[in-house]
This record gives structure tokens, C-alpha cells and sequence, in this order.
């Protein structure tokens, strides 16, 4: 197929379009705001674009392709937990977020639990977007190596260029617009690949017939408690990540902040339903097929090669636009919270960032080739640990009780419970999962200052 001239030509063409679509946006300003933020002049669907842009990967597509390979319906957990993630969001965090007029998370936090904890808070969390990033890159590598038989350093140069070509087009004005072509290819790669599946399958009812109800059409076939796990830790990830709330600063107010998470809720869960259907027909006719190659191996050979050529450049894309949008929570981060703005030079604060940036892809880039593939997994734990035990817990006690009365507990939390999920990882312990340990800490600390409080206030 990847000799083909229509596969190649259009999977070039799809590639080459959107990267010079991002540039085509790009920010000339000097100011380095317009470049992270966009200038604050998003509308609802440039912030669901850049939610999105990020948020759906290849875990949304080839992923659950592959979980319903092995489990069924329950593979639906990820797109459905980043739905009900987003839905939380925009009811409860945008519009604070949005008019709190901060740039990141930590800055949104310092307000309530102390300055003390922001440098500590930006850089547990922009280490856990960090580790994702070469999480992404491997991705994007993979998907290189596939098509055309190149070696992993290859392959993951190039995944590190075409990160960076697509991160530093435009910032967030760029990844609003790119993300909204993006979730238009991907919808539109899943519609053909999903309906495709189901006929050739014979329709529902025939796949009824092929699998028992239980556990292939069931949410919680792998488990109940391992689904809901899977759905809360969704939830946290998308609270506790710069990059998506992000988008919500970006917005030119707080009714659009929440419009664009809104549509991001609705839109996201029916494309793994459409990816369980491709996963369903392939486990019925190739059982012995390896589970992640269920999306791209029915690409390959069910669709015509100009589509299919466009529907890799896609899937490439998002793995891509994933790891930018990344990179660029992980420079503003570093950038307003660790480096400050008053020690760079307003006329080189573009120039400034998009250095960054490059240098945060750049490192992830060479972390890479120092075979971390095999353990790329508990690295990917131990990121949502480091991002939810350092942001959730007092992000939502700063939301919800708006007082800065909870500081000590708070900078406590930030700074001890991170550190026990850095401790648990190193000497590899596994009672209990990174996530739910630094939660658990964090909880405790505020707990015990919310009583230590009442009783001083009696």
C-alpha cells in the first residue's frame, strides 16, 4: 500500500495541508501571551478545536480500536471518560477559570494556596506533560516505522520535526484551527471506517450472533472497578492538565470558555463507539491479528488507497497535534510560572518561547532513544499521578471554596504529594496505583486542615 502513488500522494498532501494551514495562522505579535493564549480571543469552536486538538489521540482511535479487539464495548471508556470530563469542565471550572484572567494553572492556585506552592506546582506538572510527550512521540514513530520500514531513530526525528513544525505555527491561535481540521479528518476517517465495518460485519444483529452479550457488549466487561477507574482517572487528567484548560484561558469569555467545553463533551464519545465497531469486525474475521494493528491493518485493506492515504496522514496528525499541544502547556507552564516574564526581554518574548518549545520536544527527543519504549506505559502512570496529585485536589478546593484559608494545607499538598508519587515510583511500588496514592495524600492534608480550621474558628 505505502508503494502506492495515491496512498503516498495523498497521504503527503493531507500532511503538508494542515501543517501549512497551522503556519498560516501564525502569530506576528511580540508579546509572548498571543502566542500561548491566542490573544484571549477564542471562540467556542477554536476552544473545542484546541480542546480536542489535544485531547483526542491515538488512544481515541487506534487505542480503542484495539481495547475492543481484546474487551468489547467497554473499550468505550476513554472517549466516554474525556466526554463526561470535558462536561465536568464546563459546568463547574470554565467560567471561574476563564474569569480568574491567569495564563496557567499554578497561577490560578498561588491566588488561594500561596505563591510558595506555584514554582513547585508548574514543575511537577510540566514534568508529567513531559513524560507524555515522549509517550506521543512514540506514537508518531510507530506509525512512521509502519508505513514506510524505518528505523526508531528515523522515525522519531521525524516525529520530533513535524512536532515542532506544528507546534510553533501559531501557538494557540494555530492549534484551535488545526485542531478543528484535525477532529474533521478524524470524524470523517472513523464515520467511513466504522459504518464500513459494520456492513461488512452483516449489521449489529449479526455481530450479536458472533459475540456473547457478556462481556462483549457490555461497558464493564473488563470490570466494573477497572472501568470506573479508567473514567476517573479521565476526569482528573483533564483537570489537572495545562494544556486543556488552556483552551478555557484562551476564550474571549467565560460564556464561550464553557460552550467550547460543552461541545467537546457532546462530540468526543461517538467516535469510540465508531472505533469498537472496526475492532469488532476485525477480532470476528482476524482473531490472530495483533490487537493494535485492528485500525490500521482494516485501513489497509478495506479502503481505497487515496482515503487510506488520508486517513494515516490523520491518525499521524493526531498523535502529532497531541504531543504539540503538550509541548506548548508544558512551555507556558515553565515560562509564567518558573522563568517569569521579568526576566526575558519583552521584544524577544516570542522568539523566547518558541525556543522553549522547541527545546522541550528536542529533550523529549532524546529521552526517547535511550530505550524507554519498553516501560513507556509506567511512565505514562506515574504522569498522571505526578499532574493529578499536584493539581486536582486544590484546583477544586480553590473552585468550590473560594478561600484562601486552606494555604498551609494547601502548599503542603502541592509539595508532599507529588513527591510521594516520585518516592513510589522509584522504589517501584505497586499496592496502589501512582494517581490514587498522591490523590489520597493530597486529600488527607486538606482534610486535616479543614479541621484544624474549624477547630481554631471555635
Amino acid at each position: 500500500m505505502t508503494g502506492n502513488l495515491s496512498f503516498l500522494f495523498a497521504f503527503v498532501a493531507t500532511l503538508a495541508a494542515i501543517i501549512l494551514m497551522a503556519w498560516g495562522g501564525r502569530t506576528k505579535a511580540l508579546d509572548g501571551i498571543d502566542f500561548s493564549l491566542g490573544g484571549r480571543k477564542a471562540g467556542r469552536w477554536n476552544v473545542f478545536g484546541a480542546i480536542t486538538g489535544t485531547l483526542v489521540g491515538g488512544a481515541s482511535t487506534i487505542g480503542t480500536a484495539q481495547l475492543a479487539f481484546i474487551y468489547g464495548l467497554s473499550a468505550w471508556w476513554f472517549t466516554l471518560g474525556a466526554g463526561l470530563a470535558c462536561l465536568f469542565l464546563g459546568l463547574f471550572l470554565a467560567v471561574p477559570l476563564r474569569n480568574s484572567q491567569v495564563e496557567t494553572i499554578p497561577q490560578f492556585i498561588a491566588r488561594y494556596h500561596g505563591n510558595r506552592a506555584r514554582i513547585a506546582a508548574s514543575l511537577f506538572t510540566a514534568l508529567g506533560m513531559f513524560v507524555q510527550i515522549v509517550a506521543q512521540m512514540l506514537a508518531c514513530g510507530a506509525i512512521l516505522a509502519t508505513l514506510f520500514g524505518l528505523e526508531l531513530f528515523w522515525s522519531a526525528a521525524l516525529s520530533a520535526v513535524l512536532i515542532i513544525l506544528f507546534t510553533l505555527g501559531g501557538g494557540m491561535k494555530a492549534a484551535g484551527l488545526t485542531g478543528l481540521i484535525k477532529m474533521g479528518l478524524i470524524y470523517l476517517t472513523m464515520i467511513i471506517a466504522g459504518c464500513w465495518a459494520l456492513k461488512l460485519s452483516g449489521g449489529w444483529s449479526e455481530l450479536k450472533e458472533v459475540f456473547p452479550a457478556f462481556p462483549w457488549f457490555s461497558i464493564f466487561g473488563y470490570g466494573i472497578g477497572e472501568g470506573l477507574s479508567d473514567l476517573l482517572s479521565m476526569v482528573i487528567g483533564v483537570i489537572s492538565t495545562q494544556t486543556y484548560l488552556q483552551a478555557i484561558f484562551s476564550a474571549r469569555d467565560a460564556t464561550t470558555a464553557r460552550s467550547g467545553a460543552l461541545l467537546s463533551a457532546v462530540l468526543i464519545p461517538p467516535l469510540g463507539l465508531l472505533g469498537i465497531l472496526v475492532g469488532l469486525y476485525m477480532r470476528s474475521t482476524q482473531p490472530e491479528l495483533k490487537s493494535a494493528l485492528a485500525l490500521p491493518t482494516f485501513i489497509i485493506e478495506t479502503l481505497p488507497s487515496g482515503l487510506a492515504g488520508i486517513a494515516f496522514a490523520t491518525l499521524l496528525i493526531a498523535a502529532v497535534g497531541t504531543a504539540s499541544g503538550l509541548a506548548l502547556g508544558v512551555a507556558t507552564t515553565l515560562k509564567t510560572d518558573v522563568i517569569r516574564r521579568q526576566w526575558i526581554n519583552n521584544r524577544y518574548e516570542l522568539t523566547f518561547f518558541r525556543g522553549l518549545t522547541s527545546g522541550i520536544v528536542l529533550a523529549a527527543f532524546v529521552l526517547l532513544l535511550f530505550n524507554l519504549g519498553s516501560a513507556i506505559m509506567d511512565w505514562s502512570f506515574l504522569s498522571m499521578g505526578l499532574r493529578g496529585a499536584t493539581l486536582c485536589i486544590p484546583l477544586l478546593f480553590a473552585v468550590f471554596l473560594g478561600s484562601g484559608r486552606l494555604r498551609r494545607a494547601g502548599a503542603l499538598s502541592i509539595f508532599i504529594a507529588p513527591a510521594c508519587v516520585v518516592a513510589a515510583g522509584l522504589v517501584n511500588f505497586s499496592s496502589v496505583p501512582p494517581l490514587y496514592l498522591g490523590l489520597g495524600i493530597s486529600l488527607l492534608l486538606f482534610i486535616g486542615g479543614l479541621l484544624f480550621s474549624r477547630r481554631n474558628q471555635r
